[in-house]
């Protein structure tokens, strides 16, 4: 069942409309069903979160029977900046993500993240789906901030995620979707993978596999599900190592994301076209995996060309 979240008035006779998909279980419902919540496009240029939506729901439609609750499917929180390819709201140069709770007397933009609030509240689980950006590929992961950690984290390794990246509470954003939900009881897990501007099907079917799960176990879904990866969690800071460029130039990689890597390893050359030289030798500092790494080649001095997380975590 389509339903309008929010929907406001633009010039020449246009209107925003932000829609979700409410699929619910056939027959009456009891008022006892628990409810899920997927949200994605906040961000426009980030479109990983498209095709779990589209996969998520031939997956429950195709075994309806077995549904007993109620999935809520968001796909596009920022519809214009979808269709624009903009990370953000066009026109108005903001990051939607840096807006909520909103408010419902507040300008356009404050008006439409106070009615996303308010229709995710009463939600029992909430699951916010980004892509990186355009400039680097992460393996899928959950990002939790620490005030929120004993709240999300059983609920995390249930979405068959490669990592778990706990974040000190000195890093939270309160203006984002995510820390605006949590903060009031309603628990949201942000999602990162992919790349910006593209999808990834192996990491949005991994993802689809792990919501369904979480379903299972939350009494939703009584569907078959496939027992979710054993995640690597991490909340010390010291565990993972930035890689930057120490030049402007090319970043060409010399190996693959989420390979296991030796102190020394070459992780990729800088080099200049117009010579023909390697300007610099980006090298692993530490035993470890290298879980995100440029996608776009293009580099400054300082740029980000990878992270990595120690050996000592991920072999615990």
């Amino acid at each position: 069942m389509l339903k309008t979240v929010a929907s406001v008035g633009l010039p020449v006779d246009e209107v925003l409309e932000i829609k979700k998909n409410r699929i619910m279980p056939d027959g009456e419902l009891t008022g006892q069903e628990k409810r899920i919540s997927i949200v994605t496009g906040i961000h426009g240029d980030e479109l990983e979160g498209q095709y779990v939506c589209f996969e998520l729901i031939r997956r429950i439609e195709a075994q309806k029977e077995l549904l007993h609750g109620i999935v809520d499917i968001y796909p596009a929180m920022n519809p214009l900046g979808i269709d624009s390819i903009t990370r953000g709201i066009p026109a108005f140069d903001l990051d939607m993500n840096r807006l909520f709770p909103g408010h419902i007397d507040g300008a356009m933009t404050e008006y439409l993240a106070s009615q996303i609030v308010s229709d995710l509240e009463g939600s029992d689980v909430c699951i916010d789906i980004h892509a990186s950006n355009l400039f680097l590929t992460e393996i899928p992961q959950i990002r939790i901030n620490e005030l929120h950690k004993d709240m999300l984290l059983p609920l995390a390794k249930e979405l068959n995620v490669d990592f778990i990246w706990i974040h000190g509470a000195n890093t939270v954003l309160e203006s984002t979707l995510a820390y605006s939900l949590n903060s009031r009881g309603v628990p949201t897990l942000v999602v990162e993978m992919g790349v910006g501007m593209r999808i990834t099907r192996a990491y949005c079917t991994q993802l689809v596999d792990g919501i369904l799960n979480l379903m299972a176990t939350m009494g939703i879904w009584a569907g078959e599900t496939i027992p979710p990866c054993e995640a690597i969690i991490s909340e010390d800071p010291d565990d993972v190592s930035y890689l930057n460029a120490p030049t402007a130039g090319v970043f060409v990689p010399c190996v693959r994301h989420w390979e296991h890597l030796h102190k020394g390893d070459e992780i990729g050359w800088i080099i200049d076209p117009l010579q023909g030289q390697i300007l610099e030798k980006i090298l692993s500092p530490v035993d470890g995996v290298l879980f995100t790494i440029r996608e776009y080649p293009i580099v400054d001095h300082g740029s980000l060309v990878g992270r990595l997380l120690r050996e000592e975590v991920w072999q615990k």
